[in-house]
This record gives C-alpha cells, sequence and structure tokens, in this order.
C-alpha cells in the first residue's frame, strides 16, 4: 500500500513538473521595447484586418503552442540614419546637405504591422531604406528653393522634408522622432561668396572698432602717463617741501645752542638793567631821604620863622596904625568939640559952620594921614622880613654852600633828571654793564655831555644871586648887610 501511494506521489510530482516545463516552453514575455510577432493560428486583431494571419503582443506574457505557432521579435527601439545628400537648387547651384534622421516603428498595431510586414527579416535594413526615402525627397524639396532660403530658414527645409516624407514613412511603420539639417556644403563657393560682402563690412566695423579701441586705448595710456608724470611731480614737489622743511629743522637744531646762549645772556642783561634801575631807584630814594626832606625841612623852619616874625612886625604896624587912627579920631573929636564950643560963643552959625568943616577937613586929613603911616609902617616891616630872609639865606652861603645848591638842586631835581633823560629820547635799546655803579656813571655822563643839568644849576645860583644882590643893594644901607658874591662855576656838580 505504501509502495502505491509513492508511485502516485511520484508520478503527481512528475505530472506537476513536465505541467511546469511545458508552460514554461509555451509561455513567452515581450519586453518593454519590443512586440511579440505571433504566427501559424487565425487571429483577430483591433485595428487590423481579418485573417492577418499573426498576433501581435507587446509588453505582456501569451502563450504559444510550439510547433504549431511561431514566435519572431520585432525591436521598437530607436534608429537613426546619417543624410549625405547631393542637391541641386532652383538656381542649380549644386549642394550637399548632410543631416540626421532618428526614427523607429511606432507603438500602434497597425504601424507594428507594417514594419513586421515589411522589416521583420530585414531589420538592419531600415536604416538604408529611411535614408533612401529622405534623399529622394530632400532632393526635390531643395530643387525648388534658394541657396538663400535654404539659409535664411533653415527650419522651413527640415518641416518640408519631414512633411513630404510622412506618408510614407507612416506606410513602412515608421515615425520620425527628430530631422536635423547639419550642415549644407558648397563646392562652388557660392555661399562663401555671398558672405564676403557681409564679411567685409564685419571685417571693416571689426577694423573701425579696433582702430577706436586702440585710439580710446592710446588716449587712456597718455592720460595715464600725465597722471603717472603729474604724481611724480608732486610727489617731487612734496618730497622737496619736507626735504626743505627738514633742513629748516636742522637748521634750527644748529642755532638752538646759540640762540639760547644769546637768551641766556639778553635775560642776564635784562636782569642786570632792571638790578641798575632799582638801585638808581634805591639811590633816588635815599637821596630824597638824605637831602631833600632834611633840606625842605630846614627851609620849612627857615620860612615858618620868618613868616612869623613878618606876621608879629605886621600886627605891631597894624596895631600902631589903629592906635594913631583912634588917635586922630580923639583929635577930631576933640577939636569938634572945641569948635562947637567956639561957635556956641561965639554964637554965629557961619562961623560955627566953617568951624566945624574945617575941623572935619582937618580929622580926615588927620586919618589919611595916619593910614598911610600904617602902610608905610606894614610894607618897611615886610622889607625888614625879606631883607632878614634873603641875608640868612646868604648867610647859610657863606657858611655852608653845597647844603644850599644841594636844597636847591633837590627842589628842582624833576627838571634835571627830565633835562638829563632827554640825552636818551632817541636811544631804542640800551645795555649798561657793572650795574648801578655803571647807571650813576652813565647819568653823570650824559648830564656832563648835554651839559643840561650843570646849566640849570649855573641858572639857579645866578638866579638866587641876582636876587640877593637886588635885595641886599636896596635893604643895605638901611641895614649895613652885605651879601657876598659867588660865581656858578664854584659850585660843585656831578664831584667836579
Amino acid at each position: 500500500m505504501p509502495m502505491v501511494v509513492g508511485v502516485v506521489a511520484g508520478a503527481a510530482v512528475a505530472a506537476v513538473l513536465v505541467l511546469i516545463g511545458l508552460f514554461k516552453l509555451m509561455w513567452r514575455v515581450a519586453e518593454p521595447n519590443e512586440a511579440l510577432i505571433i504566427s501559424g493560428s487565425k487571429h483577430r486583431t483591433e485595428g487590423l484586418e481579418e485573417g492577418m494571419g499573426f498576433r501581435i503582443v507587446t509588453g505582456r506574457g501569451t502563450l504559444v503552442l510550439p510547433g504549431v505557432q511561431a514566435v519572431r521579435k520585432l525591436s521598437l527601439d530607436l534608429n537613426e540614419t546619417e543624410l549625405s545628400v547631393d542637391c541641386v537648387t532652383h538656381q542649380g547651384i549644386p549642394l550637399k546637405v548632410r543631416g540626421v534622421v532618428i526614427f523607429k516603428v511606432g507603438d500602434d498595431f497597425v504601424s507594428i504591422a507594417n514594419a513586421a510586414r515589411r522589416f521583420l527579416d530585414q531589420q538592419r535594413m531600415m536604416s538604408e531604406r529611411v535614408h533612401n526615402v529622405f534623399a529622394g525627397h530632400l532632393r526635390s524639396i531643395v530643387g525648388g528653393l534658394t541657396v538663400e532660403d535654404m539659409i535664411r530658414d533653415r527650419e522651413k527645409l527640415t518641416g518640408q522634408t519631414r512633411a513630404a516624407c510622412g506618408t510614407e514613412m507612416e506606410k513602412l511603420g515608421l515615425i520620425v522622432d527628430s530631422l536635423q539639417i547639419h550642415e549644407i556644403e558648397d563646392p562652388t563657393g557660392y555661399i562663401q561668396n555671398l558672405s564676403m560682402p557681409h564679411a567685409a563690412a564685419v571685417q571693416r566695423d571689426a577694423r573701425i572698432a579696433q582702430a577706436e579701441a586702440n585710439r580710446l586705448a592710446t588716449e587712456a595710456e597718455q592720460q595715464s602717463y600725465a597722471r603717472m608724470a603729474e604724481a611724480t611731480r608732486d610727489s617731487e614737489i612734496l618730497q622737496a617741501g619736507y626735504q626743505a622743511e627738514r633742513d629748516k629743522a636742522g637748521a634750527k637744531a644748529r642755532q638752538a645752542g646759540p640762540l639760547a646762549d644769546a637768551a641766556a645772556r639778553q635775560e642776564v642783561v635784562v636782569q642786570e638793567t632792571r638790578v641798575a634801575e632799582l638801585e638808581a631807584q634805591r639811590r633816588e630814594q635815599q637821596l630824597q631821604a638824605d637831602v631833600r626832606k632834611p633840606a625842605d625841612a630846614r627851609a620849612y623852619e627857615k620860612r615858618t620863622l620868618a613868616e612869623a616874625e613878618r606876621d608879629a612886625r605886621i600886627s605891631a604896624a597894624q596895631a600902631k596904625a589903629k592906635e594913631t587912627e583912634l588917635a586922630a579920631a580923639a583929635e577930631a573929636t576933640r577939636v569938634k568939640t572945641a569948635a562947637g564950643a567956639e561957635a556956641e560963643a561965639t554964637k554965629t552959625r557961619g562961623a560955627a559952620s566953617a568951624s566945624a568943616t574945617r575941623a572935619t577937613g582937618e580929622a580926615e586929613a588927620a586919618a589919611t594921614q595916619a593910614k598911610g603911616l600904617a602902610q608905610a609902617e606894614a610894607s618897611k616891616a615886610k622889607g625888614l622880613a625879606e631883607a632878614e630872609a634873603i641875608k640868612a639865606r646868604a648867610a647859610a652861603l657863606a657858611e655852608n654852600q653845597e647844603a644850599v645848591v644841594a636844597q636847591q638842586l633837590a627842589e628842582n631835581w624833576p627838571l634835571i633828571v627830565e633835562a638829563g633823560a632827554s640825552a636818551f629820547g632817541n636811544v631804542d635799546n640800551m645795555v649798561v654793564l657793572n650795574g648801578a655803579d655803571g647807571v650813576a656813571e652813565l647819568f653823570a655822563k650824559a648830564l656832563t655831555m648835554g651839559g643840561t643839568g650843570l646849566g640849570l644849576a649855573r641858572q639857579l645860583l645866578a638866579s638866587m644871586n641876582h636876587n640877593g644882590q637886588s635885595t641886599s643893594g636896596t635893604s643895605a644901607p638901611a641895614h649895613g648887610v652885605v651879601t657876598p658874591r659867588e660865581t656858578p662855576e664854584q659850585v660843585p656838580i656831578d664831584g667836579k
């Protein structure tokens, strides 16, 4: 029993394997780029005439009875063919047109059936057949065109060729994916001659453009050279300026030492001059304190005493004049009284009136006489006082001539200094050496050279002596005072 089961199972497996083998042997699958042409039985295919005798399968599988049906493949791949066609244009000019045609079998069953009937066993001859078709139509189309048309509108040539070949290609079951005209050869040079005017114009324009470019380039170069020269000039000017500044700075640096020394010496001279001025001021103040003020004090004392004595004498004279005036008035009263008594005694108005008139006149005369005497006494007292002052000055001059001259010089010192300074009125800058001694020596020399201070001193002495002489001349007979006479040369000035 188990043996029977095994046999049955083996038979079943063998049958299955046989079936699988038969299926594989009978099953055919069409690739995407191919079509299966199955012949050997009558089939009806949509779009095809009845009784074509073959079946077309694309993109799927189908069962084929081996030995009964034949299966062949038709390629649906792209194909191309090179065109090289000798043509003659409408103008009779021979040309060679070169291009390429890309084509394939159509995807519909009609195109596949047409292509299968014509190229199934001659698929390698498909390119040659297409070339012949396009070459004939291309010659026909070029014969109706001119060279200019072909050059200017190459797309027109392509369109007309495709349109002319469309019907024939459809009959062959082929479709044109692309038609390109690559080149139009001109063995006679017609196209070249056509292009020569344009080439000449282009060459002319190119030469003009080149010349213009050269001119612009030359101008730009010249401008660049000019700018370079200008920049070089500016640089040299700046360098010269910097060099001048460096030289100037170097000269200043070299002069710094001598200038500093000169400035230091100048400062020393200025300070020494200032010290000399301060020393001169100190000496002047010392002279004021030591000479002028004591002399002023002594003169003030003498003047005060003389004025006091004069005032006393004037007061005495005025008192005496008053006494005389009162005495004259009393006398006049007495005379008037006497005249009245006499008039009353005589009892005559005329006599009394005459006596009164006479008495009045006499009284006025007496008063006038008394007043004149008082004025004379006052004048006499004043003259005596001035004579005493002159006498005292003369005595002082005789006893200490230098002190009197010093007093007069001290009183007139501003005039003397002004006269001495006039010698320096036209001097702008003055450098004095030896300090204060140098200033004193210079001032003394200026006084001596100009003679201004000495002349002023002599004038003062001459004025003083003149006043003394005139005064003594008027008062000498009354008081017996004799004023000594001295010449101005005896007064020591500046130690000489």
